[in-house]
C-alpha cells in the first residue's frame, strides 16, 4: 500500500504545508549532487556555500544549474557580479562543506571561518576552493525565478581538475576517476550520502 500526499491538489486543509512539502521532496529526490559555489561580493567578500540543488543543463554549450532556496548570499554575489564557481565536494572536505552552509553574516568569508585555501581562478573574479579537485569557472547566464526559489543558471567557461585524479586512458577524452573524487551528496533531514558500490553496465541498443 501507498499513503497519498497531496500537495497541489484537492482541498487546501488536506495539503501539505511548505515545510513538510519541501522535506518530503528532499528526503525523495536522492541522492543529490552538491554544487559548493564560490563567488565575490561587490565589497570583495568571498562567499561559499553548498546548494544540493544542482545539475547539468546542457553540453554544448557547457552549462550548469544550481537553486537558491530563498534569497542568500550566493544569488545577491551572482547577480551582481555575474560569475561563479562550482567546487566539487569530496568525501575528506565533509565537515567544511556542511561548515559553510552556516548562517554567517554576509561580512564574513566562509572560506577564512572553515579555514579552506582560496586559489585564483583563470577565467572569473571569484577565487576556487583549493582542495577541491574538481572546479567549474562560470559566468552567469539567467537567472529563473521560480516559486521560492531562483534557478541560476552559468555558462561553464573553464573545467580545471587536479592531476591525480584524471583518467586519461582514452586519448582525447579526459575522464575523472569517481574512484578518488568521492563526491559527497546530500539526503533528507541532515542526512548525507558517501560513494558506496558502483556498478557498471553498458547501455543495451535497441534491436527490433
Amino acid at each position: 500500500m501507498r499513503r497519498d500526499f497531496p500537495l497541489l491538489h484537492g482541498p487546501a486543509e488536506s495539503r501539505l504545508r511548505a515545510g513538510a512539502a519541501y522535506r518530503l521532496l528532499t528526503a525523495s529526490v536522492v541522492p543529490r549532487p552538491i554544487a559548493w559555489v564560490s563567488s565575490r561580493s561587490v565589497d570583495g567578500v568571498d562567499n561559499l556555500a553548498p546548494h544540493s540543488f544542482y545539475t547539468v543543463v546542457s553540453t554544448d554549450p557547457p552549462m550548469v544549474a544550481f537553486t537558491s532556496v530563498g534569497r542568500k548570499d550566493t544569488l545577491d554575489n551572482v547577480e551582481a557580479t555575474r560569475e561563479f564557481v562550482v567546487n566539487l565536494t569530496p568525501e575528506w572536505l565533509f565537515e567544511q562543506v556542511n561548515g559553510t552552509g552556516t548562517d554567517y553574516p554576509s561580512g564574513v568569508s566562509e572560506f577564512d571561518a572553515e579555514g579552506l585555501q582560496r586559489e585564483e581562478s583563470l577565467t572569473v573574479a571569484p577565487p576556487r576552493v583549493a582542495e577541491s579537485p574538481v572546479v567549474l569557472e562560470c559566468r552567469l547566464h539567467e537567472v529563473r525565478p521560480t516559486g521560492n526559489c531562483w534557478v541560476v543558471v552559468g555558462e561553464v567557461l573553464h573545467v580545471a581538475v587536479a592531476e591525480d585524479v584524471l583518467d586519461e586512458s582514452v586519448p582525447g577524452s579526459p575522464h575523472v576517476d569517481i574512484h578518488r573524487i568521492k563526491p559527497l551528496s546530500r539526503l533528507g533531514r541532515d542526512e548525507w550520502g558517501l560513494l558506496g558500490e558502483i556498478r557498471e553496465i553498458a547501455r543495451r541498443p535497441y534491436r527490433p
